[in-house]
Parts: C-alpha cells; structure tokens; sequence
C-alpha cells in the first residue's frame, strides 16, 4: 500500500511537472510572439518592408491566442497534482520554532494532528471543487477566446484532487499509526524523527 501510495503521488506531481514546463514554454512563445508582433507594427517595418512585415502578421507571428485562459487552468491542475508528493513527504511549509525542543514523542502527536486537519480541509476543498464543476457542467459556460468548457480545468483539478485526498488520508491514519507506536513510517520534514 506504501509503494501504491508513493507512485500515486509521484506520478501526479510528474504529471503536474509537465504541465507546468509546457506553460513555460508556452507562455515564453507568446511573449516572444507578441514582442516579434510589435516589432513587424513599428513603423520602420511598415514603411521599409510592409511586404515581410504583412507576410508574417499573416501567418499568425503573434501572441498565441487564448494563452491567459490555458495558462489559468494548467496552474490550477499544476497545484493540485504537487499537493500529494507534498503531502507524502510531509513537505508543506512548517514553523517548528516553538516544538524543536520537545520529544519526539510529543512532535509526532503534533504531525498526527495536523495531518488530520489538513487532510480534513483538502476534503473540504475537492468537495467543493466538484461541487463549482458540477455548476459549470450545468450552465456550460466557455473561455473566452478557446471557447472551451471551464469545467475541463476543474476536471482536471478534480482528478490531481482525489489522489491528493487518497493520499491524503494514508498520510493522516500512518501519522496517528506512528504517533501510537512511536516509530516514523512515512518521510518526514516536520521534525517527528
């Protein structure tokens, strides 16, 4: 079950990572698009080579159309496919300035309720986030310039989100297991060694 639990959260934060280079670079071709763009209105290019100039505005040398709309949706899939790696790993952003001093005994009852907690409110978040798709489903509503349906990005999200929720929950009922038994089963950054 640990090793199904691991290649769960890794291949979604894998998944997640590719999405995120492809934004990158897609956003980096529609900067570099838009400037080339500007570049071919100046004046010097409309009055020196209108013809090359005309030529390359037609075939679309540009900003690449609806990049804010994709860029929107891939950051929203890109969070929720790194939350399980996150999650497994006990990698969430943490103080432990005022428990670095007690035992470790006392820390992993910390990390086993927080672990709860957080697991209660990444539930409560895929919850309603299924809740906005069925609301989009329903009215279908579409992006603006793709004129695809926005329940594909929370879709998507939803998917990455119900892995970070299976996740999610091992994580939480490990931490109590460890707590009780006073031994670490799963990586930790929280301290609890």
């Amino acid at each position: 079950m640990h090793r199904m639990i691991q290649f769960l959260a890794r291949i979604t934060a894998i998944i997640g990572g590719l999405v995120l280079v492809a934004l990158i670079l897609m956003t980096t071709l529609s900067i570099f698009g838009r400037s080339i763009n500007k570049v071919l209105h100046s004046t010097f290019f409309q009055e020196k080579l209108a013809g090359v100039s005309q030529s390359l505005i037609d075939m679309g040398v540009g900003e690449i159309n609806g990049n804010y709309e994709l860029l929107e949706a891939g950051i929203a899939f890109a969070i929720f496919s790194f939350l399980p790696i996150c999650q497994f790993y006990g990698a969430h952003a943490s103080v432990d300035v005022f428990t670095s001093f007690l035992p470790a005994k006392a820390n992993r009852w910390i990390a086993a309720f927080w672990e709860v907690v957080l697991t209660a409110v990444i539930i409560l978040i895929i919850w309603r986030l299924y809740e906005g798709m069925q609301r989009y489903i329903g009215n279908g509503e579409t992006t603006l310039f793709l004129q695809f349906p926005v329940w594909w990005a929370y879709g998507a999200s939803f998917l990455a989100g119900i892995i970070s929720c299976i996740v999610a929950v091992y994580c939480a009922v490990i931490r109590v297991i460890e707590a009780v038994k006073g031994e670490n089963i799963l990586p930790s950054e929280q301290g609890a060694h």
